[in-house]
């Protein structure tokens, strides 16, 4: 099935782009989330009277998007979780407690782009995707106590310093 993209998605194309995609993943997933058109002549010819307002509107979303991010930058979402002697937490760290720890920067689950859930205790990077163009990560510290947390970000901030000054 062939679609017209309203937005860039990622590892498929940018806005404009008409691309070839199994049909489930068009009817289930681009579809519905308004993302893509069907790529028949009317929708084409509706795509480029429309495609000035739509350019606009997604340089508009991504420059909010960037505000954001550089607000951001270089934060640490630190979580406090049950975990045994070993370090293995009882349960894991996902992409929605990430999104809970930054709720008030309005990130949602659906941003944090997490590879698989954190299940032990320490330091994580996490990538989060606040507009199909901008990205960024995120430091998510995860402890079993508020000391613990404030040890582990400071033995980071030691190696780091001691990078930088090579």
């Amino acid at each position: 099935m062939e679609v017209i993209l309203l937005q860039r998605i990622e590892k498929l194309g940018k806005m404009g782009d008409v691309v070839k995609v199994r049909p489930g993943y068009a009817r289930n997933f681009l579809l519905p989330k308004k993302v893509a058109l069907r790529a028949t002549k009317e929708n084409i010819s509706h795509f480029e009277k429309e495609k000035e307002n739509l350019e606009k509107l997604n340089l508009k979303h991504k420059e909010e998007a960037e505000t954001l991010g550089k607000r951001l930058e270089g934060t640490t979402v630190t979580l406090i979780r049950q975990a045994s002697e070993g370090g293995q937490l009882y349960g894991s760290v996902s992409a929605r407690d990430i999104a809970e720890g930054l709720k008030r920067e309005h990130v949602t689950k659906s941003n944090v782009r997490i590879d698989h859930p954190i299940k032990t205790i320490g330091i994580h990077v996490v990538r989060v995707q606040l507009h199909p163009e901008v990205t960024l990560t995120l430091t998510v510290n995860v402890a079993m106590s508020e000391d613990e947390a404030k040890a582990q970000a400071k033995t980071v901030e030691t190696i780091a310093s001691g990078a930088e000054d090579k």
